[in-house]
């Protein structure tokens, strides 16, 4: 059984290691999820546009509800030994939704969510015409939020998509007020250029920030190694592996479609023996043997044995 609470610990002492940035891809599916692991990622996130794509083929308008956000965040957390933090959009409801949304998100052993202040329906944070709610109705989410959770280290982040509504000057202010209401991280999303980024570091010096680095965005493109030297400690990448999948198989199946084979395609593609092997096909076999209804038979008649003899 997975040690959760190890899990939190580790990602809550990553995020507040100084100099050093924790670098999270968003997993759209739980092979996803495994690749990263394999490939040394020390946390993976769970999030709305990924999600939204990957489960429902729409874009992230809100239309993710509760259960899909969680039920993909849970298979996600079964399928790796890493943290994986959420996106819990703005908690699904009034106070009481927030309550939920943390017991919830909680028990099945995220390392934490954070919450925005979007108006509902949300939507992306880089898509255009959005609105954001009084910062008081966040403040209090967040408050609510912090009371709720069990253990200190499962993480609230605040998010606030006002930068593009309001200016950064709202941001700030408005996190500072989220942050004064218990949040742990701090997220601004959507800044324009390095300098607003710079702006946001030197405004929570003591405070471990998020940025959400999306091709295409608002937000320049920087390295992780670029990010943590602005001051950010979370760097994370929304839409990467999502326009990944889309292209390759759009490629695929367009080729495939127009020569009726895939075959001069392999070099796109994993084998078939190490797919299998990745997955865990030689670990299944080895359980199936182990207890196969030969050997389970033996081993009982053996303790019937034993308990005779005694």
């Amino acid at each position: 059984m997975k040690n959760f609470d190890h899990l939190r610990r580790y990602f809550d002492k990553a995020v507040h290691t100084d100099n050093h940035i924790t670098d999270m891809i968003v997993a759209p599916d739980s092979l996803s999820a495994r690749i990263a692991e394999k490939l040394g990622f020390k946390a993976i996130f769970a999030a709305g546009y990924a999600t939204s794509a990957s489960n429902l083929a729409m874009p992230d308008r809100g239309i993710a509800d509760f259960s899909i956000m969680l039920n993909k965040c849970r298979e996600i957390i079964n399928a790796v030994d890493i943290p994986v933090f959420a996106d819990a959009d703005t908690g699904y409801g009034d106070l009481d939704n927030i309550r939920r949304t943390v017991r919830n998100y909680e028990a099945i052993g995220a390392a934490g969510i954070f919450l925005e202040d979007q108006k509902w329906p949300k939507r992306c944070g880089h898509m255009s015409g959005k609105s954001v709610e009084a910062p008081h109705v966040l403040a209090e989410k967040i408050k609510t939020a912090v009371s709720e959770r069990k253990n200190n280290n499962f993480l609230i982040m605040s998010r606030t998509d006002a930068r593009a509504v309001n200016g950064l000057d709202d941001a700030i202010r408005r996190s500072r007020q989220y942050l004064a209401a218990g949040a742990d991280l701090v997220f601004i999303e959507a800044p324009q250029n390095i300098e607003e980024l710079k702006e946001i570091a030197a405004a929570f010096p003591d405070t471990p920030l998020m940025a959400n680095m999306i091709e295409g965005g608002a937000t320049p493109m920087l390295t992780s190694e670029e990010l943590c030297s602005l001051g950010f400690s979370i760097v994370v990448h929304p839409t990467a592996l999502t326009y990944a999948h889309t292209f390759a198989t759009e490629q695929l199946l367009s080729n495939l479609k127009e020569t009726g084979t895939t075959a001069g395609q392999e070099d796109k593609m994993i084998t078939f023996d190490r797919f299998n092997n990745f997955i865990g096909l030689d670990e299944v076999n080895r359980r199936e043997q182990q207890y196969a209804p030969e050997k389970m038979k033996k081993m009982l008649q053996d303790l019937n044995i034993k308990k005779e003899s005694c």
